[in-house]
């Protein structure tokens, strides 16, 4: 799995950032590593260099999924790793729930497929 990171000139530390994101999106995803391609993350500070305040940083996770639409999800938070977490927390819940109507749609269809039911 790729994780790509961009963002806005207002945040320091891109190597730390990176790394810190590529750790946790990683840690977050380890389940779904063989259906998720890669997972872009866009990460922004509205104060710029001003001091933070609640839900000033916001971090937007897309993940590429094979076969699927991309799926995003964003958290506002007032750090740059409280939003990293956030959001990964978030996108963890929403490819388990993508999965999960897909593989459910996916098996009515086979079912469909195969002819009726074993108890008619």
């Amino acid at each position: 799995m790729q994780v790509n990171l961009h963002t806005d000139r207002h945040l320091d530390g891109h190597e730390a950032i990176a790394f810190h994101l590529d750790q946790v999106v990683k840690a977050s995803l380890a389940r779904f590593v063989d259906q998720v391609t890669r997972v872009e993350a866009h990460l922004g500070d509205r104060e710029g260099h001003a001091k933070s305040s609640p839900g000033s940083v916001r971090c937007m996770l897309e993940a590429r999924l094979n076969g699927l639409p991309p799926i995003s999800v964003t958290d506002h938070a007032p750090t740059v790793h409280q939003a990293i977490s956030g959001a990964s927390g978030k996108l963890e819940r929403a490819v388990d729930s993508a999965l999960g109507r897909h593989a459910a749609k996916r098996g009515a269809a086979q079912e469909g497929v195969l002819g009726e039911s074993p108890a008619e």
